[in-house]
């Protein structure tokens, strides 16, 4: 192609393509128009159209965290882009690599002041490591790359590349082909490994708090190796960017949401940290610290860019911890039928997960009963919310489901949260994706009643009643599913959420079950 004229769009395509990147979850507008008719001339990028831009992000996010690998997100000028901060924001806490490319006027239209202006830099700086704006066509392919390494630079950012419709569609001669550089985490160093190795040996209780790319199967197993030759105890971090489980990963627990349980949990012990940070209560709350565990009592053996597998592995050996034996996994016990309740949906679900499915979870409700359960399921992946913004759950699944198209996708969803994208189904739908959405459809905003009642609140009044219900009226989830394209049906016990999954599980192709719990 060397002596091919392009124009920007193409250009900043087909530099994309040479990278790697092969997806883009658009919702354009008419500045973007040229992108539209570039991604069609060059179809070796899947473009997928989702109906809102939080769709978009969420889906990038996690198609990021299935297959390593970042996607392009297009959306329309700031308002456009502000609509995918939410998700921009759970994927920057995920450390998930995103490249966005936000259309903007020409740069003679700007000082007009267009309805549509805005300050595109200070949306994109609040959820990205790089923000940089397409200044000619000829650095296009520089400035691309540029954002790309920004965005695989471990342990994974947002990058965000504005581009002025003008220079979209100004001609280049294609120029030859720039380097990519894939990035490596870094080697922890071996004093490091000794320290935590003393801690691990001088101190009567240790706990490994493990995180990113520490809950791979070779890091757990570690862990566990730490484990079984120190007396030490493991724990997985609350918000789990992506964790292998089932099978013969280790079945460590997760720390609580809650404040009170999380102390509780770690008990005061020594902290070693591996992928995770010293863990913060997600709130404030005026009887509890901020910081978990004070700073004197934590050493971080391996941070998230670092390579934390490694680090393990050392780490045992150091110890002269055993080799690595499977426990024995107890059968996957469910304890009761009847009515639906969040314990038994746990049970269900991980009983019934076949092989190597992925599970998004987002919703207190039944997410931590399904990971309770999940230790004895099949080998799995699970991935959770990170920055506490709702509406993560089915454009995450939806992005996974695109990355992994050979692999079942369940997302067990909060009704709550699931209302702020439920665009995805629609995606979902059209791309003839394999997600199986299951909504805990208890019809409330659960956690803020639970936060309620915390506080100290023994009844809730009608404003409280009113600003944390979701039953007047109540959400024809079954209709608003169908109304997208996506089969649906409604269970109420554990013998029809049994039969549910056995048969949904069987077929291709999306479907929502909405579980009616009290």
């Amino acid at each position: 192609m060397n002596d091919t004229t392009v124009n920007g769009a193409e250009l900043l395509l087909i530099t994309a393509l040479n990278a790697g990147v092969e997806v883009c979850f658009a919702n354009p507008g008419t500045t973007e128009l040229t992108l539209v008719k570039a991604l069609d001339r060059n179809p070796a990028m899947r473009s997928i159209l989702c109906l809102f831009e939080g769709v978009c992000s969420g889906a990038a996010d996690g198609y990021a965290r299935m297959g390593g690998k970042p996607a392009l997100t297009l959306s329309h000028l700031g308002p456009g882009f502000a609509n995918s901060l939410a998700n921009l924001h759970n994927a920057k806490r995920a450390n998930t690599p995103v490249i966005n490319i936000i259309g903007d006027h020409p740069d003679w239209h700007l000082p007009h002041d267009a309805p549509l202006t805005s300050d595109i830099e200070a949306l994109a700086n609040s959820v990205s490591a790089l923000t940089t704006r397409v200044d000619t066509v000829a650095n296009i392919p520089k400035m691309f790359l540029e954002a790309y390494h920004a965005a695989v630079k471990p342990p994974g950012q947002v990058a965000t590349l504005i581009f002025p419709a003008d220079l979209q569609a100004q001609e280049q001669l294609w120029v030859k082909r720039l380097p990519i550089v894939e990035p490596e985490r870094s080697v922890v160093n071996d004093e490091r490994i000794e320290v935590a190795g003393s801690v691990l040996q001088s101190k009567s209780d240790v706990v490994l708090l493990l995180g990113d790319h520490a809950l791979s199967e070779r890091g757990q197993c570690a862990a566990a190796r730490i484990c079984a030759g120190t007396g030490a105890r493991a724990i997985v971090e609350t918000f789990i960017k992506r964790m292998e489980r089932g099978g013969i990963v280790p079945d460590f627990p997760r720390l609580p949401y809650f404040p009170d349980q999380a102390l509780n949990a770690l008990g005061g012990a020594n902290l070693l940290l591996v992928g995770a940070k010293n863990p913060v209560s997600f709130f404030g709350y005026p009887d509890y610290p901020s910081q978990l565990v004070t700073v004197d009592k934590v050493l971080t053996v391996a941070n998230a860019n670092e390579n934390c597998e490694a680090a393990l592995d050392a780490l045992a050996d150091l110890v002269g911890a055993p080799a690595f034996s499977q426990a024995v996994v107890p059968e996957n016990n469910i304890t009761g039928l009847g009515p639906l309740n969040t314990k038994m949906v746990g049970e269900i679900l991980a009983a019934s997960l076949p092989e190597n499915a992925g599970v998004v979870v987002e919703g207190a409700s039944c997410g931590y009963p399904f990971y309770t359960a999940s230790g004895s399921a099949p080998s799995h992946t699970i991935m959770t919310t990170t920055g506490g913004a709702i509406g993560q759950g089915p454009p995450c699944a939806t992005g996974a489901a695109i990355c992994a198209p050979d692999r079942l996708i369940v997302n067990l969803q909060s009704d709550g949260s699931a209302l702020y994208t439920a665009q995805a189904l629609w995606t979902q739908a059209r791309e003839g994706l394999t997600v199986k959405t299951l909504v805990t459809s208890n019809r409330r905003y659960g956690i803020l009643q639970e936060e309620l009642h915390r506080s100290g609140v023994s009844e809730m009044g009608m404003s409280m009643k009113a600003l944390t219900s979701l039953d007047n009226p109540a959400i024809d989830w079954v209709g608003l599913a169908t109304g997208y394209g996506v089969h649906a049906r409604r269970v109420e016990t554990g013998e029809d959420l049994l039969a549910a999954l056995e048969d949904s599980f069987e077929e291709p192709g999306p479907e929502l079950i909405e579980l009616c719990l009290p």
